[in-house]
């Protein structure tokens, strides 16, 4: 019988089991990839964080790089493999838990190859579970190539001709970015152009710098500025929209809202010629593999700073967990000292 699992070996998982271990708890940790830092390795290859080195630090264990670099996703990876080397966690990888259920005083966590017991269970799989695109998808032929941010690596898996990149978030207009940047490519931008952005630095000092003294990162999501601020849209980050949206080849057309085969009908125009379509349009959250859990009207779990009204049952690594420095590599071991906490009070 363990003390606790961990689902989910990224940030989120690492942080907790870091605390877990200080408490001397018994537990393990389970992740359904083949390695560490897959997560991060599976996304677009010129990804990079918009964050630098000295507000990435899980606890224990500094970031290994200078101060003001920005690491890229294969930096990230190498960091949890080098953070799961130096405490020497108890893990179990290729493992994905199918179902949890509550039984009496412990919990069942269901896999292809057996099942584990354990008196609590912390799910640190992060907000990125099923990603979505729109339903109008479906009626597009199949001579034009389709495919999710979540897969997308590089303009390389595309086929040559017109593209047209869906989401205005932080991964659409750097893959925007990207594609566009083969200037023979024409390339139409589905999405507001009216995007707020930040730059990574101000003034001599990194965004986050200035995030930090502010405040800003910290603010409760049940405070005013907090339910303010996670309502509002969040900015771009680090990236030159207008510079972008001034490109000779790229075309904002507005809001995607209707398609047939070849056709595209978009707010300002109908699309005929287009050959691939990225859609970085996010995810929707999965959590019905738990059983009995209570959900939002989103869909994600409720809970209060990571604990849920089922006992011995945490989460760690949403969005907005309690401010918005949850969501960041480096605010979660608030969240995970938080956690360890709660759990040593209750023990």
């Amino acid at each position: 019988m363990l003390d606790f699992i961990v689902v989910g070996a990224a940030q989120a998982g690492l942080s907790i089991s870091y605390y877990l271990q200080k408490l001397d708890k018994k537990f393990i940790m389970v992740d359904k990839e083949e390695e560490i830092g897959a997560s991060w390795l599976n996304r677009w290859d010129s990804l990079t964080l918009f964050t630098p080195t000295e507000f990435n630090h899980l606890p224990g264990l500094d970031f290994p790089a200078p101060k003001g670099h920005y690491p890229n996703k294969y930096e990230v990876a190498d960091y949890f493999k080098l953070y799961v080397k130096e405490f020497d966690f108890p893990l179990q990888l290729t493992t994905l838990i199918e179902k949890i259920e509550k039984k009496e005083d412990r919990f069942i966590l269901t896999h292809k190859g057996g099942t584990y017991e354990a008196k609590n269970v912390i799910i640190a799989t992060g907000p990125f579970h099923i990603p979505y695109t729109p339903p109008c998808s479906e009626d597009i032929s199949e001579d034009i190539f389709q495919i999710h941010s979540n897969f997308y690596k590089s303009p390389s898996q595309l086929k040559a001709g017109p593209t047209m990149v869906v989401g205005d978030g932080d991964s659409g207009v750097q893959i925007l970015n990207e594609v566009s940047s083969e200037k023979e490519r024409k390339t139409y931008f589905s999405g507001d152009t009216n995007i707020k952005t930040l730059p990574q630095e101000i003034l001599g000092k990194t965004l986050w710098w200035w995030f930090t003294k502010t405040g800003f990162l910290s603010f409760s999501k049940d405070s005013y500025l907090g339910k303010k601020i996670s309502h509002s849209r969040q900015p771009v980050i680090g990236t030159d929209v207008k510079g972008i949206l001034d490109r000779e080849n790229v075309i904002p057309v507005g809001r995607t809202n209707d398609a047939h085969q070849h056709q595209i009908e978009t707010d300002e125009k109908s699309i005929s010629d287009i050959k691939n379509i990225v859609w970085a349009t996010g995810y929707r959250p999965n959590f019905s593999w738990i059983k009995g859990l209570e959900l939002t009207q989103e869909g994600y779990p409720k809970h209060k700073r990571g604990i849920s009204a089922m006992k011995g049952l945490y989460f760690i690594g949403l969005p907005w967990l309690h401010t918005r420095g949850s969501a960041t590599l480096g605010g979660i071991k608030k969240d995970a000292k938080y956690l360890k906490k709660y759990i040593n009070k209750e023990e």
